[in-house]
C-alpha cells in the first residue's frame, strides 16, 4: 500500500472518530437539556409547595452517611429542608428513601432518626430501605407505596432527573431544592449526573424493575418497608 492510500485511510478514520465524538457530545447535551427543560418549572420554593393540594408525601432522597452514623452535609441539608416543608404543612407523611444494603451502612434509619430528633413523629415517617438509586426510589414510590403526588427533596443539580423519573411513573411530582453549597467532590458529582440523566432516560423507556422489590403498601398503612 502506497503512502497516498495510507494517508487517505488514516484521514477517513480520523474523520470518523471526530464525527462519533461530536455526535456523542451532541447526544449528551441534547438529552440533558431535554430533561432539565421539561422539569425546571416543577421546582418550587417552600411557599409554592405549601400551596399544592392533595400531596401524598414529602419524598426525601438519601445521600452519604458518615462512619459514625450521622448524615453527611449534603444529606443534612436535604433533611433540614424536609423539616421546613413538614412544618409548613406540605404533607404529614414523609418517605425517606435510601441505601440500606448492609447492616454497616444505613441511610434510611439515619434519616428517620434525624427527623425524629427534630420533633417529627415516628408514625409520620415511612422508610424505604430499597432506594438504591434515583430510579429505584421513584419505582418503589409508585409501585410499593402507591404515591400519586409528591414533593421531592434533593439538591437542585439532582432534582431535574428525580422529577423526570417520577413523572415517567405517572407521579405528579414537584421538587423543593435543599440548600445548594459547594460540597466536597461536587464537580465530579455534577459530571456524573450528566451521564446519569442519560441512563435514567433509557430506564424510563424500558422500565426495568427496581433492584429491591417488596410487598405493595399504601400510605394509609403505618410502619415501614424492609427487604432483608
Amino acid at each position: 500500500m502506497n503512502r497516498e492510500k495510507t494517508g487517505k485511510i488514516i484521514k477517513r478514520i480520523v474523520i470518523g472518530i471526530g464525527i462519533t465524538i461530536i455526535a456523542g457530545v451532541v447526544a449528551v447535551a441534547g438529552i440533558n437539556i431535554f430533561v432539565m427543560a421539561t422539569t425546571a418549572s416543577k421546582i418550587l420554593d417552600v411557599d409554592e409547595a405549601s400551596e399544592k393540594k392533595d400531596v401524598d408525601c414529602i419524598l426525601v432522597l438519601g445521600a452519604g452517611v458518615r462512619a459514625d452514623g450521622t448524615p453527611s452535609k449534603m444529606l443534612k441539608d436535604r433533611l433540614d429542608k424536609t423539616i421546613e416543608l413538614y412544618d409548613s404543612g406540605v404533607s404529614e407523611t414523609i418517605i425517606v428513601s435510601g441505601d440500606h444494603r448492609t447492616k454497616d451502612y444505613d441511610e434510611v434509619n439515619t434519616m428517620k432518626n434525624y427527623l425524629i430528633d427534630a420533633g417529627i413523629p415516628s408514625e409520620c415517617i415511612f422508610m424505604d430501605h430499597g432506594g438504591l438509586s434515583t430510579y429505584d426510589s421513584m419505582y418503589r414510590a409508585k409501585n410499593i407505596f402507591s404515591v400519586k403526588k409528591a414533593i421531592i427533596v434533593t439538591q437542585k443539580y439532582h432534582m431535574y432527573r428525580a422529577i423526570y423519573v417520577a413523572k415517567s411513573f405517572g407521579i405528579d411530582a414537584y421538587g423543593v431544592s435543599a440548600k445548594e453549597i459547594s460540597y466536597s467532590g461536587q464537580t465530579k458529582r455534577s459530571i456524573r449526573e450528566l451521564l446519569a440523566r442519560i441512563k435514567d432516560v433509557g430506564y424510563c423507556i424500558t422500565k426495568p424493575e427496581a433492584v429491591v422489590t417488596g410487598d405493595k403498601i399504601s400510605l394509609e398503612e403505618s410502619g415501614d418497608i424492609t427487604n432483608d
